[in-house]
């Protein structure tokens, strides 16, 4: 029977995990992967989280409060993501995101909008980084508070205003210097928008309309269904006047512009400017059957 929870919604992964196998080879990367989400489990048990599951390179969490799920994240990030002088040990990192907020778990599994924002988050985070939305950081203790510092506002699926994001700074040396809090003012531009097309369906990112949602779950924006193509795949965004396509996906997203360059985006995010191909886990050409056309328009 499905039930209504507020927990802090925790994502870890590895980062450059498929540069990881191109370099290592298979069975070391796979092996420096393995142990990596072994860490994240094992923070997460020891911090009263709950493990809900693994996806590839990535652990998905829970945990009663917000403070648990910021010190399983420290630990994991203090034992992965260091230097090392071992030569036998693969360099690694991983990038951490947190939400707190209401969930409906079903069986072993939750949903609901505050996992995408979890994600969101994680999607914002660079290696080495612990992100967590404003909303989160209310809920933390003030001792955790002074580690935090805002770095960035972003919009999220379902609200429509955008969402503060802080990092947990982990690292004491870090933590030493503290920026002051962003805050971002409203300017007045020359608004202009990006044009998707998909086989018969158009969708605009502009100053009113300010995402798109692509993938193969039915509720997207733009529906493309594919073998290689993620339930919630990417995201274009408009942020402060450019428009960033935001990938969220296991096998990432490819753009191809018009005059034939090529840029491959996992995990990671990249701003749209002319015209060009987006291509979901593949690279599409342009008028092939899975392509989704996109022009920016001043």
């Amino acid at each position: 029977m499905a039930k209504d929870l507020e927990v802090a919604i925790l994502f870890a992964d590895v980062v450059g995990s498929t540069q990881l196998y191109d370099k290592y080879g298979d069975t070391k990367a796979s092996e420096t992967v393995a142990l990596c989400l072994d860490v994240m489990k094992e923070a997460t048990h020891q911090f009263n989280g709950s493990v809900i599951k693994t996806i590839g390179d990535e652990v998905m969490s829970t945990f009663p409060s917000v403070d648990d799920a910021m010190r399983a994240a420290m630990q994991m990030q203090s034992r992965i993501s260091v230097d090392s002088k071992d030569e036998d040990r693969i360099p690694v990192s991983i990038r951490i995101g947190c939400h707190y907020g209401p969930v409906v778990q079903e069986q072993n599994d939750i949903f609901g909008a505050a996992v995408h924002t979890a994600n969101r988050m994680t999607s914002q985070a660079k290696s080495r980084q612990i992100v967590i939305s404003g909303e989160t950081v209310a809920k933390m203790s003030e001792d955790l508070k002074k580690q935090t510092r805002q770095i960035d506002l972003a919009t999220v699926r379902g609200k429509l205003d955008e969402v503060a994001l802080y990092e947990l700074l982990w690292n004491p040396d870090e933590a030493t210097s503290m920026l002051p809090t962003i805050e971002w003012e409203s300017q007045q531009r020359n608004v202009s928008k990006v044009v998707l097309t998909f086989r018969d369906q158009t969708c605009e990112v502009d100053d009113q309309h300010k995402s798109v949602i692509m993938g193969r779950a039915d509720d997207n924006d733009l529906v493309i269904k594919g073998n290689l193509i993620s339930r919630i795949h990417a995201k274009v965004e408009m942020r402060r006047g450019k428009f960033i396509l935001v990938d969220q996906s296991t096998n990432g997203t490819f753009l191809q512009n018009v005059q034939g360059e090529e840029k491959f985006v996992r995990r990671d995010s990249t701003e749209l400017t002319g015209e060009g191909t987006i291509g979901l886990g593949r690279l599409e050409q342009p008028g092939s059957p899975l392509a989704v056309h996109y022009k920016t328009i001043e």
